[in-house]
């Protein structure tokens, strides 16, 4: 199982599926991110958190924790 924590800058991911529970999974449905969707990383921070991303169109800053919940394929 690959996570959207171990992308690196660039590349284009399709997610698989979304782990978490409740609130935290609703947030990032919330934000756009579904199963199916493209992601594009487009940053890194220096110490990896956040990440920021490119999901349908606008772009979007996660957290460490919030793109280890992303599973990719």
């Amino acid at each position: 199982m690959k996570t959207l924590k171990e992308v690196k800058c660039g590349q284009t991911v399709t997610v698989a599926r979304l782990h978490g529970e409740g609130a935290v999974k609703r947030r990032i449905m919330d934000m756009g991110i579904t199963r199916g969707c493209e992601i594009k990383v487009r940053k890194v921070a220096p110490l990896g958190d956040p990440v920021e991303v490119t999901v349908r169109g606008y772009e979007l800053s996660l957290r460490k924790a919030d793109a280890e919940m992303i599973e990719i394929c």
